[in-house]
């Protein structure tokens, strides 16, 4: 396989799987058993959800593997949320979310066997993740898999999701992107979150906001409205290729057609749970599957 090849399967099956997995931290039912533990509803359930596979791990180190939020919303709820729950009893209860989650947006697909399919071919894709300098992946790595398809499947793309995203931090790291710098200009792309969804979930007030967006268009990363100036949209691509070329490795154990294949059933499950309702309306600029 081509690297080119490589580093556009690597994009295209991310933006086709991740949804499944996403999902889980937009449900109802995960703040809904989270909060039956002892944890708050919002951030804190999500901090902690994401997090545990860490351990009981205090908000700096959760605010730099998380990266874009505010350490200062990330201290608000991190260590508190282990005083509440231990990272064991919330990995248990975010399991049985995506279970609750997965059925509800898959219907009578979550037992089909294009599920179990797909659950198979993001499972040796994973087989070719690994741990170096990825510290949310290797985390979650060290999780027994789920016996269900449906949860495999889940599991897998989690493992995906977070090897490709400790790439995608150290690509930014690389660029001398910080945190806020680097939630900005992907809202600007218009492929992320829209403004307001992104402060609200990230932690940002107006003011620290509008003073990063204001230095950014001094550097000439961005324009007078707020759009990527030619400079912003090369250091965004840059960051994206980097991000690509450090996540090929389970697209090539995988193979061009096999990887194809993942695609295909990824994005069809995925547009079914978008269709079912899986996030809010208004939060992103552009559809999710």
């Amino acid at each position: 396989m081509e690297s080119e090849e490589a580093r556009t399967l690597a994009y295209r099956c991310h933006r086709a799987l991740d949804p499944l997995h996403s999902a889980v931290y937009f449900a109802p039912e995960t703040d809904q058993l989270l909060s039956e533990l002892g944890l708050r509803r919002g951030r804190m359930s999500y901090f902690a959800s994401r997090a545990a596979a860490m351990g009981a791990v205090g908000a700096g180190t959760v605010a730099a593997t998380f990266y874009n939020f505010n350490p200062v919303l990330v201290a608000k709820h991190i260590p508190r949320a282990w005083e509440l729950a231990s990272p064991e009893r919330v990995l248990e209860t975010r399991l049985a979310a995506a279970d609750a989650v997965l059925r509800r947006l898959l219907g009578e697909a979550v037992s089909s066997d294009e599920v179990a399919e797909a659950a198979s071919l993001a499972r040796t894709a994973s087989e070719a993740c690994t741990p170096e300098g990825r510290p949310l992946y290797a985390a979650h790595a060290d999780l027994d898999w789920p016996s269900e398809p449906h949860l495999a499947l889940w599991h897998a793309i989690t493992l995906l999701r977070e090897h490709r995203g400790d790439g995608h931090i150290a690509a930014l790291v690389a660029h001398g992107v910080r945190g806020l710098t680097a939630l900005i200009t992907h809202t600007a792309t218009g492929k992320g979150f829209v403004p307001a969804a992104a402060k609200a979930t990230r932690g940002w007030s107006d003011e620290e906001w509008d003073a990063e967006c204001a230095r950014l268009q001094a550097e000439g990363l961005l324009d007078a409205e707020g759009g990527l100036t030619e400079q912003g949209e090369q250091l965004r691509q840059s960051v994206e290729d980097q991000t690509n070329a450090a996540a090929v490795a389970p697209w090539r154990h995988l193979g061009a057609e096999r990887a194809a294949r993942l695609h295909e059933l990824g994005r069809a499950l995925s547009r079914a749970a978008v269709a079912a309702g899986a996030f809010p309306a208004g939060m992103f600029a552009a559809p999710r599957a």
